[in-house]
């Protein structure tokens, strides 16, 4: 599929399913659908500009974070880079009275953009599904929201991983005895120029540390981030790689 046709379909697909009033089985399916058209984008972008004459480099991109939750909703946009390839480092600066966020994205072309679309997306639909959310009265809301947020986090990264798993493994088999590249071997290829060029950025870079969250909405944010997230499966998910300065 052309890349602009597949762009504008997800795109279609992903303003369905940020729709307010929108029944959970349709945004699934709509997510559903979007996915899958996401996984294959990445996967044929990948295996095109590898074809080109000219090796593709890694680039990044630096995105300011708005308050409130600043650091919950870099959280939610780690747990989407990593799984469409992309590496995170979250940016913080203090200014007076607050602290400033930042998020720089390091990826090849075609994963920013797929990453920075489905983040866009997926912050209008989980505003919606939280601001559905009756806090427990014995809870401080802010810390309730939280948890929420994180749980929403974590189940759109092992949806995500697990679309992009099925995505990379069908290729893998359709291509077997054919004359492309391993996906696989690619993809790897790729990703070893984006931390190259993390590294390169950021030579002293150091792990971002645990956040302690002390509220209880993580179960029923998952269950959101299942409803309104993409792919198939059951899988646990890892927590989103992201980084700090």
């Amino acid at each position: 599929m052309d890349p602009d046709t597949a762009l504008g379909k997800i795109r279609k697909l992903l303003a369905m399913a940020e729709a307010e009033g929108l029944t959970e089985q349709a945004r699934e399916s709509y997510n559903d659908k979007a996915a899958d058209l996401i996984a294959q984008y990445g996967i044929d972008r990948a295996l095109l500009e590898e074809a080109a004459p000219t090796r593709a480099v890694a680039g990044d991109v630096v995105l300011d974070i708005d308050r409130p939750y600043a650091r919950d909703k870099i959280m939610l946009l780690g747990s989407i880079a990593g799984p469409l390839g992309c590496r995170l480092v979250h940016r913080t600066q203090l200014l007076p009275g607050a602290t400033a966020h930042a998020a720089h994205l390091f990826g090849m072309a075609a994963d920013l953009e797929r990453t920075q679309l489905l983040y866009t997306s997926l912050l209008v639909q989980q505003a919606h599904a939280l601001a559905l959310v009756e806090v427990p009265r014995s809870q401080d809301p802010r810390a309730f929201r939280r948890s929420w947020m994180a749980g929403f986090a974590a189940a759109v990264q092992f949806r995500l991983t697990r679309a992009e798993t099925l995505a990379r493994d069908s290729r893998e088999r359709a291509d077997a005895g054919g004359p492309t590249h391993s996906v696989a071997l690619v993809l790897a290829d790729r990703m070893a120029r984006v931390e190259q060029h993390v590294a390169d950025t950021y030579p002293r870079l150091r792990p971002m540390r645990s956040r302690q969250l002390s509220g209880s909405g993580a179960p029923a944010g998952f269950q959101a981030g299942q409803r309104a997230d993409i792919g198939t499966g059951n899988r646990v998910a890892r927590q989103p790689r992201h980084r700090e300065l």
